[in-house]
C-alpha cells in the first residue's frame, strides 16, 4: 500500500516538475516575443507603410522626375510635443498644394524654451495610411536628433515628393511630427562612443 502511494508520489512530483518547466518556458517565451514586438511592428510599418509610419532615409532627386501637372493634392503639416513641454514647434505653413511628383520644400521653427540644453527627435507620421509609403523625403530634420541651446531657436526644413502613383481618391495627406525629448539617451550615446584616454 505504502509503495503504491510512494509511486504516485513521486509520479505526482515528477508532473509538478514537468508544468513547473513548462511554465516557465512560457513565461520566458512570453517576455521574449513581448520585447522583440516593438522593433519587428516598426520594421513592418516601416517596410509596408502601415500605421502611417515613414522610412527615415533620405531620397534622391533626380532632375528627369516627371511632374503630374493635371492635379493636386494637399498636404497639411501637424506638429506636437510629447509630454506636454512648452517648447515651441510649428510649420510656417499649415499646408501646401502640390503635384505628384514635384519636389517641395517647407520649413519648420522650433525653439527650446528651456534654461537647460536638450536633444530632441522628431519622429513622423502620416495619414491616410495608404499615404505613407507614396511620401517621399529627401531631406529632413527627423533624420538626425536636434540639439538645442537653453533658449535656441532653428528653422528645419522638410523637403519632400509625393509619388505620381499616389491613388487618385488620395487628395488630401497629413504629415505629423511629434518632437520627443532625448537629452538622456543622446548623452549615454555620446558616452559609448567617447574614446577612453
Amino acid at each position: 500500500m505504502s509503495d503504491a502511494a510512494d509511486s504516485g508520489t513521486s509520479r505526482g512530483l515528477s508532473s509538478a516538475k514537468r508544468n513547473a518547466l513548462v511554465l516557465v518556458v512560457v513565461v520566458v517565451g512570453m517576455f521574449g516575443f513581448g520585447y522583440a514586438t516593438v522593433p519587428l511592428y516598426n520594421a513592418l510599418c516601416v517596410f509596408t507603410g502601415l500605421n502611417g509610419k515613414v522610412s527615415n532615409q533620405a531620397v534622391k532627386e533626380t532632375a528627369a522626375a516627371a511632374v503630374d501637372t493635371s492635379r493636386e493634392v494637399k498636404v497639411q503639416f501637424v506638429t506636437t510635443v510629447n509630454g506636454g513641454r512648452d517648447w515651441e514647434f510649428r510649420p510656417l505653413q499649415s499646408s501646401v498644394e502640390v503635384h505628384p511628383g514635384e519636389f517641395v520644400t517647407v520649413m519648420f521653427h522650433a525653439r527650446n524654451t528651456q534654461d537647460s540644453d536638450l536633444v530632441a527627435q522628431a519622429v513622423p507620421n502620416v495619414a491616410p495610411i495608404e499615404a505613407a509609403k507614396y511620401l517621399h523625403k529627401s531631406e529632413c530634420f527627423c533624420f538626425n536628433n536636434q540639439p538645442f541651446k537653453a533658449g535656441e531657436e532653428k528653422m528645419m526644413p522638410v523637403r519632400f515628393v509625393l509619388d505620381r502613383e499616389i491613388p487618385p481618391e488620395v487628395d488630401t495627406v497629413t504629415l505629423s511630427y511629434t518632437f520627443f525629448d532625448v537629452t538622456e539617451a543622446a548623452a549615454k550615446a555620446a558616452a559609448k562612443t567617447a574614446p577612453k584616454s
